[in-house]
Order: C-alpha cells, then structure tokens, then sequence
C-alpha cells in the first residue's frame, strides 16, 4: 500500500502541470535580433498606417461606400487588430531576456489570433462572392448585395471565426501540458503548443485539421468557383476596355487571395508532427506580418477608386490646415 501511495506522489511530482511557456521566437539568431527588431517595427508601423489610411479613406469618401469597400474597411480593420494581438509581444521579446507568457495570456493571444485570422478568410471569401455578383449579375446586384445582406454577411464572418477559435482553444487547452513549456514560435501558434501536450494529440490535429478545411478550404474552393463564373462573363464582353476594367477590379482582390490561403493552407492543413520551426517561422512571418501589409498596398496601388479618393481627401486635409 506504501509502495502504491509513493509511486502515486512521484509521478504526481513527476507530472508538474505548466503554468507558464516560453516563447523561443528568434532567441537563436543572437545579435541579429537587434536588426529584426528595426525591420519588424517599421513593418509594423507601415501595417497600421497603410490599414488606418484605407480604413479612413473608404469612411471619408462617399463614393467608397459600396459592398466592396465595405468589406475591405472590414478587412483592414480585422488585420489591424490581428497584427496588435502578436506584433507588439513579439518587439518586446526581440529585446527582451525574459520571454514567458502565462498560460491563460497564451489561450487568450490564440483565442483572438485564430478568431481574426479565420475572419480573414471568410471575408475574402465573401469579398470573391462580391466580385462574382457584380460582374455576373449586374442587374441583381443591389439586391444580392444590399446593406441589410453585407451586415449578416459581416456578422456571419465575425461569429463563425470567433466560434472556430473558441472550440479549438478549448480544446488545446484542455490537454494536459506537464513538463515542457518552451514554444519554438514568436507567438501562442495552435501547432507549436499542441506539440507540447504531454499525451496522444492525434484526435486533437484531427479537430484542427476539420476546423482548417472550413475555415480555409472550404471559402477558397468557393472563390475558386466564383472566379471561374467570373471568367466565363467577363470573355463574353466584347470591348476589350470593358474586359480590362472588370479584371483590374478582381487583380487586387485575387493577389491578397493567393498569397493569405496559400501561406495558411502550408501551415494549417498538415500534422502537428510535421512541423519544421525554422520554415515555418518565415511562412508564418508571412501570413502575419507580409499579409497585413500587402492588402493596403496592393489595393491602394492597383485601385484607381481609391487613387482618386485618396487625392480628394488628401486635397480635402491640405485645404483645411490652410484655411485653420
């Protein structure tokens, strides 16, 4: 019975539970942290001066204030606040010696880095479906699209990825995590926290896996179908004027699709056990830092709507700080 009870103590003293982890992040670069430092700050800084600035733009100009630029302030807005939950942890951490984070502040930067990613992806794909009404049918589109529609659209794209990372947070979190707590990420990633989990995962990478398909395989393969019906409509134009401007609207759309769904599919629809840091670091700077900042560069410089109402409401600021 002692025996039985001793044996019971040392495994219980042997399964310490985590109560805190340890972001590795860039630790093993050394000095050249300094250097990341500088580039990820003013890659920061240009994420939220290139998103507040469309946001302000599409507010400001009443000819913004369609479906499409609606959905794109929703878009910036989004990736604004997904860049703030892991951007600012990360700088600290790149001068910093001390890198924990608490166990519950790590469910809490997953919770809100996952339910905006994923809100991320529903919004480009309703963005695809925007596109498809508009050009497909013109005729329909201020019904398809009408202000009451893009409201639960949004509302559908908020609830549904806050829903996704709340069940896989609390799934992740459930898992018993005693012993190791050093993240080789930057940040509270799903893949590199599971992979400390001191017990079989594999009904666990099954639900992140499931919950990867519907968050992005699922809106992808739907703009897929969109952009070919999309194709179909636009060949049958018959100015080569009016092919052009139904492809100039889509360009800026398409080029932000490839580059978000192809980084996350690389990260998010494979095991946990096939995680490799050091690639994966650099895609996942990809999705959290390129990302960010391609959206308000690639529409503001590709969309000649935005041009022009960037110069009005430039011209607009410059003429009232002469008149004050």
């Amino acid at each position: 019975m002692n025996i039985v009870m001793r044996s019971e103590v040392i495994l219980a003293e042997n399964l310490t539970m985590v109560t805190e982890f340890l972001l590795l992040g860039f630790s093993s670069l050394g000095e050249i942290q300094l250097a990341l430092f500088v580039i990820f700050l003013f890659l920061y800084l240009a994420i939220l001066s290139g998103n507040v600035t469309i946001i302000s733009v599409i507010r400001q100009d009443q000819s913004l204030h369609t479906p499409m630029y609606f959905f794109l302030g929703i878009l910036s807005t989004s990736e604004t606040f997904y860049t703030f939950v892991i951007l600012p942890r990360m700088l600290i951490n790149l001068l910093s010696v001390a890198r924990t984070i608490s166990f519950i502040c790590c469910a809490i930067q997953m919770f809100f880095f996952l339910g905006f990613a994923m809100n991320n992806c529903l919004v480009l794909g309703v963005m695809g479906y925007d596109r498809y009404a508009a050009i497909c049918h013109p005729l329909h589109y201020p019904i398809l699209m009408s202000w009451q529609m893009c409201g639960k659209l949004a509302a559908a794209c908020g609830i549904g990825g806050f829903s996704a990372s709340l069940i896989l947070v609390n799934l992740v979190f459930s898992l018993p995590f005693c012993g190791a707590n050093k993240v080789n990420h930057y940040f509270c990633d799903i893949s590199p926290v599971i992979h400390l989990a001191c017990t079989n995962t594999d009904v666990y990478e099954f639900a992140v896996f499931i919950c990867g398909v519907l968050a992005i395989v699922v809106p992808f393969l739907f703009i897929c179908v969109s952009y070919v019906c999309i194709l179909k409509t636009i060949l049958k134009i018959p100015s080569a004027e009016g092919r052009q401007k139904a492809f100039s609207t889509c360009a800026s759309h398409l080029t932000v699709v490839i580059v978000h769904y192809g980084c996350a599919s690389y990260i998010y629809l494979r095991p946990t056990a096939n995680y490799v840091s050091s690639k994966d670091r650099l895609v996942t700077v990809m999705y959290t830092i390129v990302t960010p900042l391609l959206s308000p560069m690639v529409y503001s410089l590709r969309n000649k709507d935005v041009h022009i109402a960037l110069r009005k409401v430039w011209g607009k600021n410059r003429a009232l700080k002469l008149n004050n």
